[in-house]
């Protein structure tokens, strides 16, 4: 990173970036990067946001957006450090994530190893006499809405097709 822009920077933005380090984020858990990567993330965006309306002010001052770039140099590093750092950040979350969600793969797998998920097993019930089972479900009773909204679509269907076999 540019030690020049860093010095320029706050003492919180400073630790902010400090908190990107590999060492500093080796110990925190999911929620606590989480935490950061929303705080790295809104100061990215401040300083992009800031580099953007900066630059299309110069831009009607000076004449040309080439003409304008070399002025607002300190906000557009501000905005690539902390991307960087956010790039970091977004990295530890997702080996964090990866890690979580094959841990909990492991766990589900052993338990249905081991027959501890699913439902209970009962005693298979005894058979009614009511009625045997269908092969095929009830079907849906149809509303009058239903009915007659077929009906269109089958009269439409038979009138393009008079259409078609007139010609």
């Amino acid at each position: 990173m540019n030690q020049a822009v860093l010095n320029s920077m706050t003492a919180a933005e400073r630790r902010l970036v400090a908190e990107t380090s590999r060492e500093a984020m080796a110990d925190l858990d999911e929620e606590e990067l989480l935490a950061l990567h929303s705080r790295i993330r809104r100061a990215r965006s401040k300083y992009v946001s800031k580099y953007r309306r900066k630059a299309s002010r110069t831009v009607v001052k000076r004449g040309g957006r080439g003409f304008s770039y070399p002025k607002n140099q300190r906000d557009r590093n501000k905005a690539e450090i902390f991307e960087v750092a956010l790039a970091s950040v977004s990295k530890q979350v997702g080996q964090h994530a990866t890690r979580a969600a094959d841990e909990l793969k492991a766990s589900r797998l052993a338990a249905a190893r081991s027959g501890q998920s699913g439902p209970a097993k009962t005693a298979p019930r005894a058979v009614s006499s009511r009625r045997p089972a269908t092969s095929r479900p009830r079907g849906v009773k149809k509303t009058t809405g239903g009915i007659k909204k077929d009906a269109s679509s089958r009269a439409a269907g038979a009138r393009r097709q008079a259409r078609r076999d007139s010609r």
